[in-house]
């Protein structure tokens, strides 16, 4: 298969994403992080820093996501209150000159689910929130119906989960060819709607590396699996196949391994997420409990099974860039 240095400029010019990111996103060594967790090696992709604006990995899919579209588009789609994918597509799109509807369910209330329901009330042209999770169906319908009234609409998918987005993730996967001095044993990142984690498998398939993709899950089952992760890989793959550019297929060997970090819920802070979270801080490595906290907690448990270079994906940027 191609290297990344020639397959990165091919996949961009067959589909012609627009540009709302700086890349690559930094890869940074954390030595002393990784002898906290026990690990020979330990690298952080900053995702969160993606982009000035407002950074996060759910840059790397708006990019597929956002455009073309006309002038007086309105850009609709759902997810948590603390949702960084509503917050980033609002304020991406209002850069482009879209205007974005969110309809909203509520999840536990920290101070990085207020911070993002605070931005994302005040970029988005509306908000609808739901009283419950039940009821975020109804409240969609009627976002989707304010929306039709300021122009035309199109529908984004929760946590940006579409083929097109996932290509934007493979190109992270990508960059760590040249970023990295050795092959990592395992990239970890949390698995909410799963594009992230089936770009990323997709690039481990593409460069060969017999990397492990470890997915921690931080959202419900029904979402948040094996099976949705690979179909999103399996359509992006089919998706540049028809641009000519031909990638592994995603099948039953598909590198990635799905570990529980949920908890009770969704948001929900967890015991292991907030002693990941105690851990990374005297590191300069800030945590939100609803992803990367959950996420970095299997860390230190990889390095116990033997996983000695592991890439940590940081996924998570605060408002205002806290």
């Amino acid at each position: 298969m191609s290297s990344a240095a020639a397959l990165s400029p091919k996949i961009r010019s067959a589909l012609a994403p627009g540009s709302l990111g700086d890349w690559p996103t930094p890869l940074e060594s954390a030595p002393g992080l990784a002898a906290a967790c026990g690990a020979a090696a330990l690298w952080l992709k900053r995702e969160d820093r993606s982009s000035p604006r407002c950074g996060g990995n759910k840059v790397r899919g708006l990019e597929f996501l956002l455009g073309p579209a006309p002038p007086d588009v309105v850009f609709l789609t759902a997810g948590g209150t603390g949702s960084s994918h509503c917050l980033l597509t609002a304020v991406h799109a209002g850069a482009l000159g879209a205007r974005t509807v969110l309809a909203q369910f509520p999840q536990p209330d920290t101070d990085a689910s207020r911070a993002v329901a605070a931005a994302s009330a005040a970029r988005a042209a509306l908000v609808v929130r739901a009283r419950s999770p039940a009821g975020l169906p109804l409240a969609l319908l009627q976002a989707w119906r304010a929306a039709r009234r300021m122009g035309p609409v199109r529908w984004i998918p929760p946590g940006g989960a579409h083929p097109r987005a996932v290509v934007g993730h493979l190109l992270a996967g990508l960059e760590l060819e040249s970023q990295l001095p050795d092959l990592p044993d395992a990239i970890v990142t949390p698995l909410g709607t799963g594009g992230t984690a089936a770009g990323l498998g997709l690039a481990v398939a593409a460069l060969s590396w017999p990397t492990r993709i470890v997915g921690v899950r931080v959202a419900p089952r029904l979402i948040a699996n094996r099976w949705r992760t690979t179909r999103l890989a399996r359509r992006a793959a089919l998706l540049l196949a028809r641009h000519g550019i031909r990638l592994p297929l995603p099948a039953s060997r598909f590198p990635l391994a799905v570990v529980e970090g949920l908890g009770v819920g969704y948001g929900h802070p967890t015991p292991l997420g907030e002693a990941a979270r105690r851990l990374a801080a005297p590191h300069g490595l800030v945590l939100d409990p609803t992803y990367g906290a959950k996420a970095f907690a299997a860390v230190p448990e990889l390095a116990r099974r033997g996983f000695r270079r592991i890439v940590f994906w940081h996924t998570f940027a605060l408002p205002g860039g806290e």
